[in-house]
């Protein structure tokens, strides 16, 4: 299957001193969230560049994604509930969408009542918890069924003590170089994904996304750059990770063997990052990665 797809267009502008949504007409309206039916709340975080970039990658992968044919959907932190949303309506497209089920979560309460609400306004069935995955029990996961992952994290650097406060602020505060959650997110989701499970992740620059990739890669996933985006304050990357058997080997016995190939594939994987140019906001055809 062709993990390559083609960027589709958005825009963000700015106003005054801060960012405000605009969105491009769409030739398929009907194939994302609207908007105006996502419901909101002040301890909700409401859909920003993170979420369209997420949305938009969903978008460009659509035809993989109808291809692949996932029987159970998740998305960790679902917040208003706008990229669930969408990835449901983009694969209803499908009689076969039919018997997809998707699943939702977050550790805020609010964010869990306005993402039913989201849901419910769009005339979508899923099941919304308020859990946190890197600590819930075990009874209330589905190991190894779920065919495809959506996670926009906390990924903002944010001092330690402001990880996993209450409210609006669990969905950005990302703790040092804003990985403390992504790196309790990453090994749960290797034990919740499916043989075919692919994972869509938002990571800021600053996570050093060459070196998730390379921890994915350690645990047999292959991944690729779907989307990325830069604003004013941040340079964002949406990516996919799938499992590669090619990339399940066993660890080398020698520590130092061991350390060198790690050493060497991180240095691969930044040089490749480096390859892609800081792409404005809004985008064109030709800004497809491959």
């Amino acid at each position: 299957m062709d993990h390559g797809v083609e960027v589709l267009p958005s825009i963000r502008t700015k106003e005054k001193d801060e960012w405000k949504s605009r969105q491009i007409p769409s030739r398929m309206p009907s194939r994302i969230a609207q908007i105006r039916l996502v419901n909101g709340h002040p301890e909700v975080y409401e859909p920003c560049d993170d979420s369209f970039a997420l949305v938009d990658a969903l978008l460009a992968d659509r035809k993989n994604l109808l291809e692949h044919q996932p029987m159970f959907c998740m998305e960790v932190g679902c917040g208003s509930g706008y990229v669930i949303t969408s990835l449901a309506i983009m694969l209803m497209q499908e009689d076969s969408a039919a018997s997809v089920s998707y699943f939702a979560m977050d550790i805020n309460p609010h964010a869990v009542r306005v993402t039913s609400e989201t849901l419910k306004a769009h005339t979508v069935l899923a099941e919304v918890l308020c859990d946190n995955i890197a600590s819930s029990g075990l009874e209330k996961r589905p190991w190894g069924k779920v065919d495809v992952m959506v996670v926009n994290p906390p990924y903002v650097p944010t001092p330690e003590d402001e990880v996993g406060r209450d409210g609006i602020a669990s969905a950005w505060a990302g703790g040092e170089n804003g990985r403390t959650v992504i790196d309790k997110i990453l090994p749960v989701a290797d034990k919740l994904l499916s043989n075919k499970g692919w994972l869509y992740m938002v990571t800021l620059a600053a996570n050093n996304p060459s070196q998730i990739c390379l921890v994915m890669k350690e645990k047999g996933y292959a991944s690729r750059i779907i989307v990325q985006r830069s604003t004013e304050e941040e340079s964002l990357h949406v990516i996919k990770f799938w499992r590669d058997p090619d990339l399940q080997v066993e660890e080398p016995k020698d520590r130092s063997v061991a350390t060198m190939q790690r050493t060497s594939s991180a240095g691969l994987m930044d040089s490749v990052f480096l390859q892609f140019p800081r792409m404005p906001f809004w985008r064109n055809d030709n800004s497809s990665t491959s």
